[in-house]
């Protein structure tokens, strides 16, 4: 499926918001419910002392899930599956937290021998024996699965309940992650919120038992859904904190966006307190599906990091391959531009060449297009934003959320007295436009005023129409 810009920029979406919800959950695991006047922030610590931005089992799970996907492999393949299977457990043997029952069920396909035949049995043994295997654990990382599969519905429900039951054999796990994986699908194609999208894809006995459980958490609170350790409460649990939780009107003047919904949501789901972690990257999975990568804000992105080593640059990469648009694109060229910001030094305005001959100073690099890994220089800060110097507004469904997001960040990253180099592919239109709004934002001054500052040192530069309209907006 050859998707545009703004879906490809919801699929990115799905493995960075289940990440970024992951790591702002985990400092409050096993908490109770937060009240309005307690923080919320990617702060790192909690019960296993987690790093500042780290993703837990969650997303690691899904980061197994995700790099067999993103060979090209038919997930619902035995070989697959297998490969899935042996990578849960060599990750297993390391990992800080792994839950009861998948580490109960990887123990024993271990001993058996790693496949997923040994693994299905395992799985189905267990949920004979205890009659408990509906937790979390399959829901938690299933939205790499729907990434895989955006243009066969059918599939994707079958890939969803095989890969659930691999560890989760109970009906209630694998029913669920065939709903959210639908319903990330429909997001990622279409930009709406459907979780009932997929309810004609479960068994008939079924669909009005789950369509009463979406009710209930439509009229509910997040923090209603203590037991979301379960399965079915912790997707009730994610969706309330969604679909409860009002989209903003674009207020650009007052700093406002619809895009906050994604920061917002996530916000209440780690406040349903107990497994907040879980409970949050389900959420993120279809939160990122509706609102992009763009509307992950820059704060979270670049702090986020976990199990295999991986940053938001590695998720965002995996994404990308697995929907196959891991196309090419142009190398830096001369010359080399690097000038110094109009009205504050420490900001240099720069092209993609100058990655090869970093200015004085420069200990962070804020990227406004996609580099190749081999032109980053080491031991400097990186940080992508996804802006595309294009016209048509779906080419930039968050623009102005984007923009603003992106000066708060330098904002933030000079605050900590650091040396920061913004650049685009040319220095042409997207730096411009972000020097010119962190411009008026410094001084203050109009939109105008500011872009003529910076023309001034980029004389060659033209930001286009609707970046110049933007300015004006967003300008003091």
């Amino acid at each position: 499926m050859e998707l545009n810009t703004a879906q490809l920029d919801r699929a990115v979406g799905v493995l960075l918001a289940n990440a970024a919800g992951d790591a702002l959950g985990a400092p409050y695991e096993f908490q109770p419910a937060r009240g309005p006047e307690l923080e919320v922030a990617m702060v790192g610590g909690g019960a296993f002392g987690w790093k500042r931005g780290e993703w837990t089992d969650d997303t690691s799970m899904a980061i197994a899930i995700g790099e067999v996907a993103a060979t090209g492999v038919d997930l619902r393949d035995d070989a697959a599956l297998t490969a899935i299977v042996t990578r849960w457990h060599g990750w297993a043997q390391t990992a800080n937290d792994v839950g009861n029952q998948t580490r109960s069920v990887l123990g024993a396909t271990g001993r058996a021998g790693l496949s997923a035949t040994n693994a299905l049995t395992a799985s189905r043994e267990h949920y004979e024996r205890t009659g408990h295997s509906a937790g979390n654990g399959s829901l938690m990382r299933t939205s790499p699965v729907a990434l895989a599969f955006l243009d066969d519905p059918a599939a994707l429900a079958e890939a969803a309940a095989r890969i659930s039951a691999l560890t989760h054999y109970d009906p209630d796990a694998q029913d669920a992650c065939v709903l959210w994986c639908l319903a990330i699908r429909h997001a990622v194609l279409t930009g709406a919120l459907d979780v009932r999208a997929g309810l004609d894809r479960l068994p008939d006995d079924r669909r009005a038992l789950w369509s009463e459980r979406l009710d209930v958490a439509e009229r509910s609170t997040p923090s209603d859904f203590r037991n979301n350790g379960w399965v079915v409460e912790a997707l009730q649990a994610a969706w309330c904190a969604i679909a409860t939780t009002p989209v903003p009107e674009d207020d650009p003047e007052a700093g406002v966006f619809a895009a906050d919904h994604l920061r917002l949501a996530l916000d209440a789901a780690v406040r349903s307190g107990n497994d907040t972690d879980t409970v949050a990257a389900i959420a993120g999975g279809l939160l990122g599906a509706r609102w992009g990568a763009s509307a992950v804000p820059g704060v979270w992105r670049r702090v986020l990091n976990g199990w295999p080593g991986l940053r938001t640059r590695g998720l965002v990469q995996m994404a990308t391959r697995i929907v196959k648009a891991d196309r090419d694109f142009p190398r830096p060229q001369r010359p080399h531009i690097a000038v110094q910001h109009p009205v504050d030094d420490g900001v240099w305005l720069g092209n993609a060449h100058t990655l090869r001959k970093l200015p004085p100073g420069v200990d962070c690099i804020v990227s406004l297009c996609r580099v190749h890994d081999d032109d980053l220089p080491s031991g400097v800060e990186h940080i992508d934003v996804r802006l595309v110097d294009r016209t048509d507004p779906d080419e930039n469904v968050n623009l102005e959320f984007v923009l603003t997001d992106t000066v708060r960040l330098i904002e933030q990253l000079r605050i900590e007295h650091r040396t920061v180099l913004v650049h685009c592919h040319g220095a042409y239109s997207r730096t411009p436009t972000i020097g010119a709004l962190y411009g008026a934002r410094a001084l203050p001054t109009s939109g105008a005023e500011a872009l003529h500052d910076v023309l001034e040192v980029l004389p060659h530069a033209d930001p286009n129409i609707a970046f110049r309209d933007a300015i004006e907006r967003l300008a003091p």
